[in-house]
């Protein structure tokens, strides 16, 4: 997925999770950021960050901050980037070998999954969950108690008790990472219920994406580790 006219900017401070003030050579801008998570590891007074501006005149801010360097790291940090580059990535035959028709938003039952795909040889719902914690290489997820979390994995066994293939994509938002493991410390029961789908036969798969200021793509593999820790 790409975004059209990024402008580089420094910020400055977040009044609340919906804004961010942000330095655009020399002169002060309220944006609006894309990521409702706290985000405290990334969002440090100084630290580049890229905007798109929006090219909408209504708006009330006319930027969205999208993107945030971690020393040389850039990091994609839109809540939205990660489904839009998973579909684009199954369709263009990232997961499954045939293709497939993938489908968003999809119900079953009283859940609705990020994504539906479906061929002659398979019916799959996907779940997709953005990373943006990452700590000496390892990254984690969740970086704050997620309830609608561990609903959508139990969901997800659910799935596979009606017939259906059933994944856990952890779409990692940043290149170049060792593994992915459960943030056992901020949320036990989130890394506990991928156990659990994993027993089940749910697929908990991770993909590290290219990150470039105005593109995420999803490349490689990234090693799933989810034994517990108390760390």
């Amino acid at each position: 997925m790409k975004y059209a006219h990024i402008v580089r900017a420094i910020f400055l401070e977040r009044p609340n999770r919906f804004i961010a003030i942000v330095d655009i050579q020399g002169q002060r801008e309220t944006v609006h950021v894309k990521n409702t998570g706290r985000c405290k590891e990334l969002l440090i007074p100084g630290t580049e960050v890229i905007l798109e501006k929006s090219d909408n005149p209504a708006r009330k801010t006319a930027y969205d901050l999208v993107c945030v360097y971690k020393g040389h790291r850039l990091i994609n940090m839109d809540s939205a980037a990660p489904n839009q580059a998973a579909a684009e990535w199954i369709r263009e035959g990232g997961l499954f070998p045939e293709k497939v028709s993938v489908t968003t938003e999809k119900t079953f039952g009283n859940s609705r999954f990020d994504i539906y795909a479906e061929s002659e040889k398979r019916k799959a719902f996907i779940e997709v969950k953005g990373v943006t914690l990452e700590e000496n290489g390892v990254v984690r997820f969740p970086d704050a108690p997620t309830i609608r979390g561990v609903k959508h994995v139990e969901e997800l066994i659910q799935c596979l008790e009606e017939g259906y293939e059933a994944y856990l994509l952890l779409v990692i938002q940043m290149e170049q990472v060792l593994r992915f493991e459960p943030n056992w410390k901020t949320h036990q029961a989130f890394g506990r219920a991928l156990v659990k789908a994993q027993q089940a036969g749910v697929k908990i798969l991770a993909r590290e994406c290219i990150v470039t200021p105005d593109e995420m793509k999803i490349n490689s593999k990234v090693p799933v580790f989810l034994e517990e820790s108390s760390e």
